[in-house]
Protein backbone atom coordinates (compact mmCIF):
# COMPACT_ATOMS: atom_id res chain seq x y z
CA UNK A 1 0.00 0.00 0.00
CA UNK A 2 1.51 3.35 -1.09
CA UNK A 3 1.95 6.10 1.47
CA UNK A 4 2.42 9.69 0.22
CA UNK A 5 5.22 11.67 1.88
CA UNK A 6 5.86 15.42 1.74
CA UNK A 7 9.27 17.00 2.42
CA UNK A 8 9.81 20.50 3.75
CA UNK A 9 13.27 22.13 3.94
CA UNK A 10 13.36 25.02 6.40
CA UNK A 11 16.52 26.52 7.94
CA UNK A 12 18.66 23.44 7.24
CA UNK A 13 16.06 21.17 8.83
CA UNK A 14 14.22 18.46 6.89
CA UNK A 15 10.59 17.92 7.90
CA UNK A 16 8.62 14.92 6.64
CA UNK A 17 4.84 14.77 6.58
CA UNK A 18 3.32 11.26 6.34
CA UNK A 19 0.45 9.26 7.78
CA UNK A 20 2.42 6.21 8.93
CA UNK A 21 5.89 5.05 9.83
CA UNK A 22 7.84 3.69 6.87
CA UNK A 23 10.82 1.29 6.90
CA UNK A 24 12.99 3.60 4.81
CA UNK A 25 12.89 6.30 7.49
CA UNK A 26 13.80 3.85 10.24
CA UNK A 27 16.70 2.69 8.08
CA UNK A 28 17.98 6.25 7.60
CA UNK A 29 17.77 6.99 11.32
CA UNK A 30 19.67 3.81 12.11
CA UNK A 31 22.40 4.65 9.61
CA UNK A 32 22.74 8.20 10.92
CA UNK A 33 23.12 6.94 14.48
CA UNK A 34 25.54 4.11 13.80
CA UNK A 35 27.68 5.75 11.09
CA UNK A 36 29.17 9.11 12.16
CA UNK A 37 29.51 11.51 9.25
CA UNK A 38 27.04 9.51 7.16
CA UNK A 39 25.09 12.73 6.49
CA UNK A 40 26.25 16.30 7.01
CA UNK A 41 23.12 18.37 6.37
CA UNK A 42 19.46 18.14 5.48
CA UNK A 43 20.18 17.86 1.74
CA UNK A 44 22.23 14.73 2.34
CA UNK A 45 19.33 13.20 4.26
CA UNK A 46 16.87 14.11 1.50
CA UNK A 47 19.05 12.67 -1.27
CA UNK A 48 19.64 9.53 0.75
CA UNK A 49 15.90 9.10 1.21
CA UNK A 50 15.32 9.49 -2.52
CA UNK A 51 18.10 6.99 -3.24
CA UNK A 52 16.56 4.47 -0.84
CA UNK A 53 13.17 5.04 -2.46
CA UNK A 54 14.65 4.18 -5.87
CA UNK A 55 16.18 1.01 -4.39
CA UNK A 56 12.82 -0.02 -2.94
CA UNK A 57 11.19 0.61 -6.32
CA UNK A 58 13.80 -1.58 -8.03
CA UNK A 59 13.14 -4.39 -5.53
CA UNK A 60 9.40 -4.05 -6.12
CA UNK A 61 9.95 -4.31 -9.89
CA UNK A 62 11.92 -7.52 -9.36
CA UNK A 63 8.92 -8.93 -7.49
CA UNK A 64 6.69 -7.94 -10.42
CA UNK A 65 9.09 -9.72 -12.79
CA UNK A 66 8.94 -12.89 -10.67
CA UNK A 67 5.13 -12.87 -10.50
CA UNK A 68 4.75 -12.27 -14.24
CA UNK A 69 7.15 -15.15 -14.95
CA UNK A 70 4.86 -17.47 -12.98
CA UNK A 71 1.82 -16.09 -14.77
CA UNK A 72 3.59 -16.49 -18.12
CA UNK A 73 4.18 -20.20 -17.50
CA UNK A 74 0.43 -20.62 -16.96
CA UNK A 75 -0.56 -18.52 -19.97
CA UNK A 76 1.87 -20.15 -22.41
CA UNK A 77 0.48 -23.63 -21.84
CA UNK A 78 -1.49 -25.36 -24.59
CA UNK A 79 -4.83 -25.03 -22.80
CA UNK A 80 -6.37 -23.01 -19.99
CA UNK A 81 -9.74 -23.35 -18.33
CA UNK A 82 -12.04 -20.40 -17.72
CA UNK A 83 -11.36 -20.58 -13.97
CA UNK A 84 -7.60 -20.45 -14.54
CA UNK A 85 -8.04 -17.58 -16.97
CA UNK A 86 -10.05 -15.64 -14.38
CA UNK A 87 -7.34 -16.11 -11.74
CA UNK A 88 -4.65 -15.18 -14.25
CA UNK A 89 -6.47 -11.99 -15.24
CA UNK A 90 -6.77 -11.04 -11.57
CA UNK A 91 -3.02 -11.58 -11.03
CA UNK A 92 -2.14 -9.59 -14.16
CA UNK A 93 -4.42 -6.72 -13.14
CA UNK A 94 -2.83 -6.60 -9.67
CA UNK A 95 0.70 -6.50 -11.11
CA UNK A 96 -0.32 -3.85 -13.63
CA UNK A 97 -1.64 -1.68 -10.81
CA UNK A 98 1.57 -2.20 -8.81
CA UNK A 99 3.73 -1.40 -11.83
CA UNK A 100 1.75 1.79 -12.43
CA UNK A 101 2.20 2.91 -8.81
CA UNK A 102 5.95 2.24 -9.01
CA UNK A 103 6.22 4.25 -12.23
CA UNK A 104 4.32 7.17 -10.71
CA UNK A 105 6.52 7.03 -7.62
CA UNK A 106 9.82 7.12 -9.50
CA UNK A 107 8.55 9.89 -11.78
CA UNK A 108 7.68 11.97 -8.71
CA UNK A 109 11.16 11.27 -7.33
CA UNK A 110 12.73 12.26 -10.63
CA UNK A 111 10.87 15.58 -10.67
CA UNK A 112 11.91 16.34 -7.09
CA UNK A 113 15.59 15.53 -7.68
CA UNK A 114 15.60 17.53 -10.91
CA UNK A 115 14.14 20.47 -9.01
CA UNK A 116 16.95 20.26 -6.46
CA UNK A 117 19.55 20.14 -9.25
CA UNK A 118 18.14 23.01 -11.31
CA UNK A 119 17.36 25.08 -8.23
CA UNK A 120 21.06 25.05 -7.22
CA UNK A 121 20.29 23.86 -3.71
CA UNK A 122 23.03 21.22 -3.71
CA UNK A 123 26.79 21.18 -3.27
CA UNK A 124 29.19 19.69 -5.82
CA UNK A 125 29.35 16.22 -4.25
CA UNK A 126 25.59 16.26 -3.73
CA UNK A 127 25.08 17.07 -7.42
CA UNK A 128 26.92 13.90 -8.36
CA UNK A 129 24.67 11.87 -6.08
CA UNK A 130 21.58 13.55 -7.52
CA UNK A 131 22.64 12.84 -11.11
CA UNK A 132 23.25 9.20 -10.20
CA UNK A 133 19.74 8.98 -8.76
CA UNK A 134 18.32 10.42 -11.99
CA UNK A 135 20.26 7.86 -14.05
CA UNK A 136 18.94 5.04 -11.87
CA UNK A 137 15.40 6.32 -12.33
CA UNK A 138 15.80 6.46 -16.11
CA UNK A 139 16.89 2.82 -16.12
CA UNK A 140 13.86 1.90 -14.02
CA UNK A 141 11.59 3.77 -16.45
CA UNK A 142 12.68 1.46 -19.25
CA UNK A 143 11.95 -1.54 -17.04
CA UNK A 144 8.44 -0.32 -16.23
CA UNK A 145 7.77 0.25 -19.95
CA UNK A 146 8.91 -3.30 -20.70
CA UNK A 147 6.67 -4.63 -17.93
CA UNK A 148 3.67 -2.76 -19.33
CA UNK A 149 4.31 -4.41 -22.73
CA UNK A 150 4.63 -7.83 -21.10
CA UNK A 151 1.46 -7.29 -19.09
CA UNK A 152 -0.43 -6.35 -22.26
CA UNK A 153 0.88 -9.46 -24.02
CA UNK A 154 -0.17 -11.74 -21.15
CA UNK A 155 -3.54 -10.04 -20.96
CA UNK A 156 -4.16 -10.52 -24.69
CA UNK A 157 -3.04 -14.15 -24.52
CA UNK A 158 -5.36 -14.87 -21.59
CA UNK A 159 -8.31 -13.22 -23.32
CA UNK A 160 -7.44 -15.28 -26.40
CA UNK A 161 -7.74 -18.50 -24.37
CA UNK A 162 -11.14 -17.35 -23.10
CA UNK A 163 -12.26 -16.73 -26.69
CA UNK A 164 -10.99 -20.18 -27.73
CA UNK A 165 -12.98 -21.81 -24.92
CA UNK A 166 -16.09 -19.91 -25.94
CA UNK A 167 -15.58 -20.90 -29.57
CA UNK A 168 -15.35 -24.54 -28.49
CA UNK A 169 -18.71 -24.23 -26.71
CA UNK A 170 -20.27 -22.57 -29.75
CA UNK A 171 -18.81 -25.30 -31.97
CA UNK A 172 -20.34 -28.03 -29.80
CA UNK A 173 -23.72 -26.30 -29.91
CA UNK A 174 -23.41 -25.98 -33.68
CA UNK A 175 -22.67 -29.71 -34.04
CA UNK A 176 -25.70 -30.54 -31.89
CA UNK A 177 -27.91 -28.25 -33.95
CA UNK A 178 -26.71 -29.91 -37.18
CA UNK A 179 -27.38 -33.38 -35.74
CA UNK A 180 -30.89 -32.48 -34.60
CA UNK A 181 -31.83 -30.53 -37.74
CA UNK A 182 -32.87 -33.65 -39.74
CA UNK A 183 -34.68 -34.92 -36.67
CA UNK A 184 -36.67 -31.71 -36.45
CA UNK A 185 -37.67 -32.07 -40.09
CA UNK A 186 -38.73 -35.69 -39.62
CA UNK A 187 -40.55 -34.85 -36.38
CA UNK A 188 -42.37 -32.06 -38.18
CA UNK A 189 -43.46 -34.46 -40.90
CA UNK A 190 -44.50 -36.97 -38.27
CA UNK A 191 -46.74 -34.44 -36.63
CA UNK A 192 -48.65 -33.80 -39.86
CA UNK A 193 -51.76 -35.61 -40.90
CA UNK A 194 -49.83 -37.24 -43.79
CA UNK A 195 -48.02 -39.48 -41.31
CA UNK A 196 -51.29 -40.92 -40.04
CA UNK A 197 -52.31 -41.50 -43.66
CA UNK A 198 -49.02 -43.32 -44.37
CA UNK A 199 -49.41 -45.58 -41.35
CA UNK A 200 -53.14 -46.20 -41.81
CA UNK A 201 -53.88 -49.79 -40.94
CA UNK A 202 -50.61 -50.25 -38.97
CA UNK A 203 -50.88 -50.43 -35.19
CA UNK A 204 -49.58 -47.24 -33.64
CA UNK A 205 -46.99 -48.94 -31.38
CA UNK A 206 -45.32 -50.44 -34.46
CA UNK A 207 -45.53 -47.28 -36.58
CA UNK A 208 -44.26 -44.96 -33.87
CA UNK A 209 -41.61 -47.48 -32.81
CA UNK A 210 -40.25 -47.67 -36.36
CA UNK A 211 -40.45 -43.88 -36.60
CA UNK A 212 -38.40 -43.49 -33.40
CA UNK A 213 -35.79 -46.01 -34.54
CA UNK A 214 -35.56 -44.21 -37.86
CA UNK A 215 -34.95 -40.88 -36.12
CA UNK A 216 -32.16 -42.42 -34.00
CA UNK A 217 -30.61 -43.91 -37.15
CA UNK A 218 -30.69 -40.58 -38.96
CA UNK A 219 -29.07 -38.82 -35.96
CA UNK A 220 -26.33 -41.47 -35.77
CA UNK A 221 -25.69 -41.24 -39.52
CA UNK A 222 -25.45 -37.44 -39.32
CA UNK A 223 -22.99 -37.72 -36.44
CA UNK A 224 -20.80 -40.18 -38.38
CA UNK A 225 -20.74 -37.86 -41.40
CA UNK A 226 -19.67 -34.90 -39.24
CA UNK A 227 -17.03 -37.04 -37.54
CA UNK A 228 -15.66 -38.14 -40.92
CA UNK A 229 -15.26 -34.57 -42.16
CA UNK A 230 -13.69 -33.50 -38.85
CA UNK A 231 -11.09 -36.28 -39.09
CA UNK A 232 -10.29 -35.26 -42.66
CA UNK A 233 -9.80 -31.67 -41.57
CA UNK A 234 -7.45 -32.68 -38.73
CA UNK A 235 -5.50 -34.98 -41.05
CA UNK A 236 -5.02 -32.17 -43.55
CA UNK A 237 -3.74 -29.89 -40.79
CA UNK A 238 -1.30 -32.56 -39.56
CA UNK A 239 -0.02 -33.11 -43.10
CA UNK A 240 0.42 -29.37 -43.64
CA UNK A 241 2.37 -29.02 -40.37
CA UNK A 242 4.66 -31.95 -41.27
CA UNK A 243 5.34 -30.39 -44.68
CA UNK A 244 6.25 -27.07 -43.05
CA UNK A 245 8.58 -28.82 -40.58
CA UNK A 246 10.24 -30.76 -43.39
CA UNK A 247 10.89 -27.59 -45.39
Amino acid sequence: MACPVSFVLHKDILFTVRNEELPVFRLQRLRARTQPGYVSNCNDVLLDLYSADVEYSADALEDVYATLDKVGKTVLRQAMSDQEAARTLADIAEEENLNGRIRRNILDTQRAVSFLVHGKFLLANQLDDARQIVRDIESLNSHTSFLFDKINFLMDATVGFININQNQVVKQLTVLSVIFMPLNIIAGMGGMSEFSMWTQGIPWPISYGVFTVGMVGVAWLTFLILLFFEKRRLQRRINANSIEEAT
